[in-house]
């Protein structure tokens, strides 16, 4: 069993939450409940806790400094902040204390649920890498760099980029491993939830830095990278045009024609077509 605390000075909003995460993981985790900053840390410092669930805005100790000292006392613990304002401010400040993920109010009972999900693999990830398990030690890096201390200077340099041109090291790494995982996964039958789960993220999270990368959903960018390799495919005379559909991950020919008109404005056959008036 893991434990779990939500820290929330709305008391509707934290019984509901804890109710949903009850229903949800009731026989992975015991929850625990403070109502602001300075209650959370003295529960934390009391209890075994792996994953911390802070709303910012609390009076008092707000969840920014509470999430502070808490990752003084445990710096392997999976630090989820709650926020109402979308502010660079706080996010920059989450990323600080290596927070997992930061999420805007309201989210939906579906984002909270995979997000505190993930946070419960990742800590059994940590607790079988201490016990000497055989984990992926990968797993292990991206998500717990905060906490090995070969890895400081790291956080450092990527707090840097991000305030001096906005790059960010975790987007560029998060889009080489999205890239290889569609070039290699593409005619398979994958979704949203299997790439985020190939790069260690969340789905809400993996979510939103795919949109930020790349500008569009992960549905639009797959569909799209599959058209373009069913033109390649259609290029060579030697392929059956029946053939390329289930080849670029759509076994549903009809499908993959009505997907191929949409983004091409024309259907396979007639792409051909075009193609080989144009060779000759």
């Amino acid at each position: 069993m893991f434990g779990l605390l939500i820290a929330e000075d709305e008391l509707i909003e934290r019984q509901v939450l804890k109710k949903t995460l009850q229903k949800k993981f009731e026989d992975q985790c015991v929850i625990w409940e403070a109502e602001n900053g300075n209650e959370a840390v003295e529960v934390f410092l009391k209890e075994d806790i792996q994953i911390v669930i802070l709303d910012i805005g609390m009076p008092g100790l707000n969840g920014i400094q509470a999430a502070e000292a808490i990752r003084k006392e445990s710096p392997e613990c999976c630090i989820i902040f709650l926020t109402a304002y979308d502010r660079f401010d706080y996010a920059r400040k989450a990323i600080s204390v290596g927070a997992m993920e930061y999420l805007l109010k309201p989210y939906s009972r579906m984002e909270i649920i995979n997000v505190a999900g993930e946070a419960l693999r990742l800590a059994e990830q940590y607790r079988k890498w201490r016990s000497g398990v055989s984990v992926d030690e990968d797993i292990i890096r991206r998500n717990f760099r905060y906490f090995l201390e070969e890895e400081k200077v790291w956080q450092e340099e990527a707090l840097e980029e991000r305030e001096e041109d906005g790059a960010n090291t975790r987007l560029s790494v998060m889009t080489s491993m999205v890239e290889e995982y569609v070039r290699s996964h593409y005619m398979q039958e994958i979704s949203m939830h299997d790439a985020a789960r190939a790069v260690s993220y969340s789905e809400p999270y993996f979510c939103k830095m795919f949109k930020l990368q790349f500008g569009q959903s992960f549905t639009s960018y797959l569909a799209e990278y599959r058209i373009n390799e069913a033109k390649k495919l259609l290029c060579q005379p030697n392929v059956n045009v029946k053939d390329v559909g289930t080849r670029v991950g759509y076994p549903d020919s009809n499908y993959f024609t009505k997907v191929f008109r949409r983004l091409t404005g024309m259907n396979p056959s007639e792409y051909r077509m075009d193609v080989l008036k144009k060779i000759t």
